[in-house]
C-alpha cells in the first residue's frame, strides 16, 4: 500500500447557519483537547440539517486530482443524530414483551443527549468474503463493524494502517470508498429458550421457514473456557445408546470425545444416534453442520423430527454454499449457545461436524489476508483455533450451577491417516477419540469401530457400577480375538479350542453391530454383555445373532421385569448375573432346541 501525503488535518462543520466566533473556538478547543492537536475548522450549509450541526474531523489526502477527503471521526449533534442515539439505547432493552413498554418509558423519560463520537473507516478492496479498511484506529479484534450498505463484518485482521475485515452478509453492494462505523460491540448470537427445536444459521437467524425466535440476550461467540476452580471431575455417564461405545469407550458429562475417520464411515450416525439417546434425559442437543450439502442437512434434521429429537435440539447450519466467514463463526456460536443452557445449570451435548471443514475455511480467510502460511498451508494459529473452542465444554461445579457440556467434534481423515496434521491437533486437545475404520465398516462392522486405536480418557469414571461390572474382560477378548483372527489366515488347520475361541470372538463382534437410529437402553446392553461374555451366543447363526438378541431382552423383560429395575438402581451382583444366564439359556434352548 503506498502511503498516502496528508495535506492538514481539518474538520468541517454542516449546518443551516454559520456559527458564531465564540461557537467556532468552543468547537476548535474541544477537538484540540479530544485529538491533542490544531486542527483548521471550515463551514459548509447543509439545508438536510433541520436542528443542531454535524462535525466531520478528517483529512485531505493525495494530490492533485486524485486529492480525496477522508472521513476520520463524526460528533453528530443534529436532530436526526439524537433521534439515533435514542433508538439505539431503547434496541438494548430487553425482548421480553411482558417488561418492554416500562423499560421503554423510562429510558424515554431519563435520556439525556451526548456528544457522541463515530469513527469513520473507508473500504479500500473488498472480495472473496474480506474487505480492507483504512481508518478505524479504536476498532478492536473480533469487533462488528457496520458498513454503509448494512452489511455487517467482523475484525479479524488489526493492523496499524488498515483492518483486515470478513463479511456475513452479500459482499456485492460493498464497494471501495463505503463509509464503514464501528459498533464497540464483539461478534455474537442472540440466546433464549425459543432456540429449541429450530434450525438457524451461524448468525443465529431462523433459516426454517418457522417465523422470527424471541431472543432473551446476546451473548459473545467467544469467552474464556471456565476455569481448573469452575470446574468438577467427568463422573456422570452421558450414554450414547451404542453397544460398542458406552461399554468399552465410555463418555461423561464434559468430556470432549472425537469421532475421526474417513468419510463415508459413519462419524455422523454416531453423533446422530448419541442426540436420539437423550430423549427424555433432560439434555439439550445442539447439532452444528459446517461446510455439508444443503441437502444432507435436510435429512439430518428429518431423522431427528421422526424421532422426536427435534424438541430438545437445535440445529446449526453453515452449509457449503454459505460464505468462508460464515463457516469460520459457526462452532463459536453453536458455543455461546451451549454455554447459554450449561450456565443455567443444564446438560448439553454439542456436535461439531466437521472440524476439518472448519480448518479448510480458516485457512481460506488467514490465506485472503495474507497472513503466513505454515504446515500443508495453514495459519500457524490452527492450533489454538480449536482449542479455544474445545476447552470451553466442561463440567460445572455445584457451585457455578454444575451444568455441563459435552462435545463431539468430527475430523475426517485421508486414508486413515491419523497422524495428519488436523486429526493430530484435536486428537491432543480432546479426551478421547473413536476411530472409524473403513475395512471395518465395508465389512459390515457398524459402527466400525477400531477396538486398538481408539480410547476414552475418562473411561470406567463414566460408567455405572451395574456397567463396570456387566463389561468384564470384554476389551481383552476382543484384542485377542483380533491378533488370532490375524493368524488364522496362516494356519491350515485348527485345534478345537482355538477353533471356539475364534467362534466366541466372532460372536462378541456380530453382538457389537447395531442399526442405525436405534439407540439401545443401558438395561438392554447389560443384558446382552452378560449374556455374551457367558458364551451364550457363541452358537447362534452369524445371521441371526441380531435378531436373537431383541428377542432375548424381550424374553427377560417378559419373565423377569425386576431385572431392569434392579439394573437401574446400579445393582448387578451375582444373583442377577445368574437370573440373566439362566433366561439367556432358557431362550437359547426355546429357539434352537438345545443348549450350549
Amino acid at each position: 500500500m503506498i502511503e498516502s501525503k496528508h495535506i492538514k488535518a481539518r474538520a468541517i462543520l454542516y449546518s443551516t447557519k454559520p456559527v458564531s466566533d465564540r461557537q467556532k473556538q468552543e468547537l476548535l478547543d474541544f477537538l484540540k483537547n479530544k485529538h491533542n492537536k490544531d486542527i483548521t475548522l471550515t463551514w459548509e450549509k447543509d439545508e438536510s440539517i433541520k436542528e443542531g450541526f454535524r462535525l466531520e474531523l478528517g483529512a485531505f489526502e493525495g494530490e492533485g486530482a486524485s486529492r480525496v477527503w477522508r472521513t476520520d471521526s463524526v460528533y453528530d449533534w443534529s436532530l436526526k443524530g439524537r433521534l439515533k442515539q435514542l433508538e439505539e439505547e431503547i434496541k438494548k432493552l430487553s425482548a421480553k414483551s411482558d417488561s418492554s413498554i416500562p423499560l421503554i418509558k423510562e429510558t424515554i423519560e431519563n435520556w439525556t443527549p451526548k456528544v457522541l463520537e463515530q469513527e469513520i473507516g473507508t473500504v479500500l478492496t473488498v472480495g472473496d468474503g474480506i474487505a480492507t479498511v483504512s481508518g478505524l484506529q479504536g476498532a478492536c479484534y473480533q469487533e462488528i463493524l457496520i458498513f454503509s450498505s448494512g452489511v455487517r463484518g467482523m475484525v479479524l485482521e488489526p493492523s496499524r494502517n488498515e483492518l483486515g475485515c470478513i463479511l456475513f452478509d452479500d459482499e456485492e453492494s460493498v464497494v471501495e470508498g463505503s463509509v464503514v462505523k464501528r459498533t464497540g460491540r464483539t461478534a455474537g448470537v442472540p440466546i433464549g429458550e425459543d432456540f429449541k427445536g429450530r434450525v438457524i444459521d451461524a448468525m443465529g437467524r431462523p433459516i426454517d421457514g418457522k417465523g422470527d425466535i424471541r431472543a432473551e440476550g446476546y451473548r459473545p461467540i467467544e469467552s474464556p473456557a471456565p476455569s481448573i476452580i469452575d470446574r468438577q471431575p467427568v463422573n456422570r455417564p452421558l450414554e450414547t445408546g451404542i453397544l460398542a461405545i458406552d461399554t468399552m469407550f465410555p463418555i461423561g458429562h464434559g468430556q470432549r470425545e472425537l469421532i475421526i475417520g474417513d468419510r463415508q464411515t459413519g462419524k455422523t450416525t454416531i453423533a446422530l444416534d448419541t442426540i436420539l439417546n437423550q430423549k427424555g434425559k433432560d439434555v439439550i442437543c445442539i447439532y452444528t453442520a459446517i461446510g455439508q450439502k444443503t441437502s444432507s442437512v435436510a435429512r439430518t434434521v428429518d431423522t431427528l423430527r421422526r424421532h422426536g429429537a427435534m424438541d430438545y435440539t437445535i440445529v446449526i447450519n453453515a452449509s457449503a454454499s454459505d460464505s468462508a466467514p460464515l463457516q469460520y463463526i459457526a462452532p463459536y456460536s453453536a458455543c455461546a449457545l451451549g454455554e447459554y443452557f450449561m450456565n443455567k445449570g443444564q446438560s448439553v451435548l454439542i456436535v461439531y461436524d466437521d472440524l476439518t471443514k472448519h480448518a479448510v475455511s480458516y485457512r481460506s480467510l488467514s490465506l485472503l489476508l495474507e497472513r503466513s502460511p505454515g504446515r500443508e498451508a495453514y495459519p500457524g494459529d490452527v492450533f489454538y483455533l480449536h482449542s479455544r473452542l474445545l476447552e470451553r465444554s466442561a463440567q460445572l461445579s455445584e457451585k457455578k450451577g454444575g451444568g455441563s457440556m459435552t462435545a463431539l467434534p468430527i475430523v475426517e481423515t485421508q486414508a486413515g491417516d491419523v497422524s495428519a496434521y488436523i486429526p493430530t491437533n484435536i486428537i491432543s486437545i480432546t479426551d478421547g477419540q473413536l476411530f472409524l475404520e473403513s475395512e471395518l465398516f465395508f465389512s459390515g462392522q457398524r459402527p466400525a469401530v477400531n477396538i486398538g486405536l481408539s480410547v476414552s480418557r475418562v473411561g470406567g469414571d463414566a460408567q455405572t457400577k451395574a456397567m463396570k461390572s456387566a463389561v468384564g474382560t470384554l476389551r481383552l477378548e476382543l484384542a485377542q480375538y483380533q491378533e488370532m483372527e490375524v493368524f488364522m489366515q496362516f494356519a491350515s488347520d485348527l485345534d478345537d479350542m482355538t477353533r471356539r475361541q475364534l467362534d466366541y470372538g466372532h460372536s462378541l463382534m456380530f453382538l457389537l453391530r447395531q442399526e442405525k437410529n436405534r439407540p439401545m437402553k443401558q438395561h438392554e446392553q447389560i443384558i446382552l454383555l452378560t449374556a455374551a461374555l457367558n458364551h451364550i451366543m457363541q452358537e447362534v447363526p452369524d445371521i441371526e445373532i441380531s435378531k436373537f438378541k431383541y428377542g432375548l431382552i424381550d424374553h427377560i423383560e417378559s419373565k423377569a421385569p425386576h431385572i431392569y429395575g434392579d439394573i437401574k438402581a446400579g445393582n448387578l451382583n451375582e444373583n442377577i448375573k445368574e437370573d440373566i444366564v439362566r433366561l439367556s439359556r432358557e431362550y437359547f434352548s426355546l429357539t434352537y432346541g438345545g443348549g450350549e
